[in-house]
């Protein structure tokens, strides 16, 4: 059963380097998703890592959650616009809803709901880049000796959640084979028969691991990952791309106000920064992201 999220080693230098690194270079843009309204820059930042992933081999896995984010992006937009009731700019007015009663639509309540959805997809699209180019292993072997029994449990989810989705889609479509004369089974059915089963799996799995001794209490060691090629571009570009959310919250150039009335900041410093983000974000990637255009596969 393959994730949306799904992690496949990747090219590039975004496929080897360390996953702090990886972390550093991503910042930056899941800064700007969570930390800025602006559009010009909102887009800036999901082009970007749009462009990272592709660069590094990951384009279909960062196209899938794209899909699924537009119809999200979509509904949140729609909600926004009829739930806020507030600006001064009329589009729409007066239809009855049932519960919300009258409701108009407004020019400022669908800018922000805009605004938004534009910020849900980029923080999706930075994980999305992330998911699919930095080994989960990795990660939690990394956080092991400070946190062991959390790495554990993250292991064992990652791991365990993909299986019991596969239990349960092969237990409903066992049903559905039963043929006509059987009684249909229910949701409640499954349920029972997947937690029984998870219950069942995780008995064994806990006699596994005290036998290979993660009952002991050993001091885990911190291991060591080499240097890769390419790492020291990504940390350049993290921490220029630092700098650069760093001036634009210290001198608020990238100003966005939906109430009472639309206010966007669009000046000479905003487009210079919608431009400057990708470009610094894809410096250290410009070569496979060049070489991806001779028909690269993810």
């Amino acid at each position: 059963m393959s994730s949306l999220f799904a992690y496949a080693p990747r090219r590039g230098p975004l496929g080897r380097a360390r996953p702090w690194i990886v972390a550093v270079y991503l910042a930056p843009l899941a800064t700007l998703a969570f930390a800025f309204a602006n559009p010009f820059v909102l887009l800036a930042a999901g082009v970007a890592a749009a462009l990272a992933g592709l660069a590094a081999g990951a384009g279909g896995a960062v196209a899938r959650p794209a899909r699924f984010a537009g119809g999200l992006a979509l509904t949140v937009a729609a909600v926004n616009a009829i739930a806020s009731q507030r600006g001064a700019t009329i589009l729409i007015r007066g239809f009855d809803l049932p519960v919300l009663g009258r409701v108009d639509i407004t020019l400022e309540a669908l800018a922000e709901g805009v605004v938004l959805a534009l910020r849900i997809v980029v923080a999706l699209l930075v994980f999305a880049v992330w998911s699919a180019c930095v080994d989960p292993d990795r990660v939690l072997r990394a956080i092991r000796p400070l946190a062991a029994r959390s790495a554990l449990t993250a292991t064992l989810v990652s791991r365990l959640v993909p299986v019991a989705a596969a239990d349960g889609s092969r237990l409903a479509e066992a049903g559905r084979l039963r043929g006509p004369a059987a009684a249909p089974v229910g949701r409640a059915a499954l349920a029972r028969r997947l937690v029984a089963g998870s219950l069942d799996r995780s008995v064994d799995l806990a006699a596994t691991l005290e036998l290979r001794g993660y009952a002991l209490a050993r001091r885990p060691f911190r291991p060591r990952h080499r240097r890769q090629p390419g790492e020291a571009g990504l940390l350049a570009s993290g921490l220029a791309g630092m700098a650069l959310v760093a001036a634009l919250a210290l001198t608020g150039a990238a100003g966005f106000d939906a109430y009472p009335r639309l206010a966007i900041d669009a000046g000479p410093a905003v487009a210079v920064t919608a431009l400057a983000i990708p470009a610094v974000a894809l410096a250290p990637l410009l070569g496979d992201l060049l070489r991806s255009r001779d028909g690269g596969r993810d």
